[in-house]
């Protein structure tokens, strides 16, 4: 099956895509500045990137938030997650790379002594993410 946009038009699509700053990486700042944490954006830690650039920061916890976006780091059982049904092989590469870099960023954090804590899209959604982060800082 062919794609439904010409090239061009998939292409800007594409590329009106955020990495940062996006909706659910935002209400996740926003909830944990009304708390009264402090924190660093985007992997930045004493003037060096962690690996992965996690979306949050806190030195004081030594604790990294990663804010994913279910479709774009595989967030498997998730009914935001679901291979496209065109080039399906080629997604399902890109994609699992994507979850595979992120388990070996996740990897190297903890070599470090960060913890971690991974916050998917659906759970901002609802309104879940709150529980996770409560039990974290506990």
């Amino acid at each position: 099956m062919a794609d439904v946009h010409e090239p061009g038009v998939r292409s800007y699509n594409m590329s009106r895509i955020k990495g940062k700053d996006t909706k659910p990486e935002m209400k996740v700042r926003k909830y944990l500045h009304a708390q009264g944490f402090h924190y660093n954006l985007h992997g930045k830690y004493k003037g060096q990137t962690l690996p992965g650039k996690p979306d949050l920061v806190l030195p004081k916890y030594k604790t990294v938030i990663f804010v994913h976006g279910c479709f774009w780091h595989v967030h498997e059982g998730c009914k935001y997650f679901s291979l496209p049904k065109t080039r399906t092989e080629w997604w399902k590469d890109k994609l699992y790379k994507n979850k595979a870099r992120d388990e070996k960023h996740q990897r190297e954090l903890k070599e470090m002594g960060w913890k971690i804590v991974v916050i998917w899209e659906c759970e901002v959604k609802d309104g879940g993410f709150t529980t996770n982060l409560i039990k974290t800082f506990a």
